[in-house]
């Protein structure tokens, strides 16, 4: 090697010799993305979950960007890396693959949802080893993700464990399949019973008299933002999880994102006071992976566009991470 000929001068950093550098991957570099062709090719039984975008707001009752979400969580995963300080763990041992979105009508909602529960009916059928996260668009994509799964496996009862400032049981004739309606539709449906509903993080004016009575009159189990406090998140959360899954078969995991505090996630379309701590929905999800039970996980309602410095953008990547956390260990035990 040719001598430094400034001694007395600090090498520049761009001539270290970087050769024994251990290569630690961001989550960019560790999610697969698949092509078309790819997809022919690839050898499915390597993977433990499998991400779909579904980019849909055209059914939220509040205005939304919300169609932009998937995309702009894609973006935000180059500045995460694969370990997780919090729990010791390493998720790049956990083998990812993203499948891209769920193709969208232009205005046709119906076109959508039926392309969303056929989405969630293909993953079913044909890898059904997966586990699937799914990153929305607004919250009338929950409801045919369940029914898609419910088609599949017709045998099973399916419990609900959601997080949300909303109860989302607005009536569908009034509101039709939106985004305040997709408990109460897998309700009415009959794909779901209203007792296998756990609802946590309710809280303030947000939501109507007539709900709560419905949610009563129909067995909804829900825990409110105090109560759930004054309880502790973390016991919450597990008895939630404990009592579900003495009941059901699968329990599907959905997450408002609109279940924070306004200051943790301000790029949501209805953004509320009194929310959730973020480091409480991290705990909450986190616990939720590791439940036996939990086969499906989405996340829902981010505005990208609403959103300041990527507040909630950057919380959403966090949540779904630590999910896989506790997923990780799951599988792992």
């Amino acid at each position: 090697m040719q001598q430094y000929p400034y001694p007395q001068l600090k090498r520049p950093a761009f001539s270290w010799d970087r050769s024994a550098v251990i290569h630690e991957p961001r989550v960019n570099e560790w999610i697969r993305t698949l092509n078309s062709e790819d997809a022919e090719k690839v050898n499915w039984t390597v993977y433990d979950v499998a991400i779909l975008g579904v980019p849909l707001s055209r059914s939220s009752i509040s205005a939304s960007a919300a169609s932009e979400n998937p995309d702009a969580l894609r973006r935000a995963w180059k500045y995460f890396t694969t370990y997780n300080l919090d729990h010791d763990e390493d998720l790049s041992g956990l083998n990812v693959v993203d499948l891209g979105d769920v193709r969208q009508h232009v205005t046709d909602i119906r076109v959508c949802h039926n392309n969303i529960r056929e989405a969630m009916i293909s993953m079913q059928i044909h890898h059904p080893e997966l586990l699937p996260v799914v990153i929305g668009g607004d919250h009338s994509i929950t409801a045919m993700l369940v029914k898609g799964w419910k088609e599949v496996h017709i045998n099973e009862r399916i419990g609900i464990l959601q997080l949300d400032t909303h109860f989302d049981l607005r009536d569908l004739e009034d509101n039709g399949p939106s985004n305040g309606t997709p408990i109460r539709n897998l309700i009415e449906s009959c794909t779901v019973k209203g007792e296998d509903v756990y609802n946590i993080g309710l809280h303030g004016f947000f939501n109507a008299r007539s709900l709560k009575q419905y949610a009563d009159e129909v067995g909804l189990n829900y825990t409110t933002m105090r109560i759930a406090r004054k309880h502790g998140i973390e016991t919450t959360i597990k008895e939630a999880l404990e009592k579900l899954s003495t009941k059901v078969d699968t329990i599907y995991v959905t997450v408002d994102m609109d279940v924070l505090d306004m200051s943790f996630g301000p790029g949501v379309p209805a953004s509320t006071p009194g929310g959730m701590l973020s480091t409480e929905l991290f705990e909450a999800v986190y616990l939720a992976g590791k439940c036996s039970k939990v086969k499906v996980f989405d996340i829902v309602c981010v505005d990208p566009y609403k959103d300041h410095q990527e507040i909630t953008v950057k919380t959403a990547v966090h949540t779904m991470l630590s999910f896989l956390t506790g997923y990780k260990q799951r599988i792992n035990r």
